[in-house]
C-alpha cells in the first residue's frame, strides 16, 4: 500500500473521476493509484492533470523524445509506477528503455542523446548547466524546444521524486490513511 492511502475509486469526486477516466482513455494515464493519492487534494489533481494535458502529445518536442525523457526521469528517481508505464510503445522499444542508463551506448539520435544528457545533469548537477550546455543544445533544438525541454525535465523530475516518496507500489500499511486527522 502506498504511504498515503489512495482515495477509494468509488469515493472520488465526479471531477476527479472524469479527469482520470479521460486520461486513461487518451493514453495519458496508464494506472489510477497515483492519481487516487493526488485526489486527496482536488487542487493538486486538477493542476497536475491540466499541466499534463498541456504537453502530452503536444508542443514542439516529439512524442518519442518526451517518452524517453519521462522514462529516464522515472529511472533516475526510482519511481516504479512510472518506470513500468509505457505511453509510446510504438516508438520506444524496450531496448531503448534499457539503454537510457547510458544513452551513448544506445541507438539514439544526437538530439535525443543531448536531451537525455541534459535531463541527467538537470537531475544530478544542475549547477554544471551553463552557456556551453545551451549552445550545444541549440545545435539541435530551437529556443522554443529548449524551453520545453527544461520545463519537461523539471516537471518530470519533481513529480517522479514525489511519487517515489509515496512508495505507490509499496506493500507496507499506509503511514497516512484517508481518515487521518490533524492533531490540535
Amino acid at each position: 500500500m502506498p504511504r498515503i492511502e489512495p482515495v477509494p475509486y468509488d469515493e472520488l469526486s465526479d471531477d476527479a473521476r472524469s479527469r482520470i477516466e479521460a486520461g486513461l482513455a487518451s493514453g495519458m494515464y496508464t494506472q489510477t493509484v497515483p492519481l487516487q493519492i493526488l485526489a486527496h487534494s482536488e487542487m493538486v489533481l486538477r493542476s497536475m492533470d491540466e499541466g499534463y494535458k498541456a504537453h502530452f502529445r503536444a508542443g514542439s518536442i516529439d512524442d518519442r523524445l518526451q517518452e524517453l525523457l519521462r522514462l529516464r526521469s522515472a529511472q533516475l528517481n526510482a519511481c516504479q509506477p512510472c518506470s513500468i508505464s509505457r505511453k509510446e510503445s510504438s516508438t520506444v522499444a524496450e531496448s531503448d528503455v534499457a539503454c537510457l542508463v547510458d544513452p551513448a551506448g544506445g541507438s539514439f539520435s544526437r538530439r535525443e542523446t543531448l536531451a537525455l544528457a541534459y535531463l541527467d545533469r538537470f537531475a544530478t548537477d544542475h549547477h554544471s548547466i551553463g552557456a556551453d550546455t545551451y549552445r550545444e543544445l541549440a545545435e539541435e533544438f530551437s529556443a522554443e524546444e529548449i524551453i520545453e525541454l527544461g520545463w519537461l525535465c523539471g516537471q518530470s523530475l519533481g513529480m517522479h521524486r514525489f511519487m517515489h516518496t509515496l512508495d505507490v507500489l509499496g506493500e507496507d500499511p499506509p503511514a497516512v490513511t484517508a481518515s487521518t486527522k490533524v492533531r490540535s
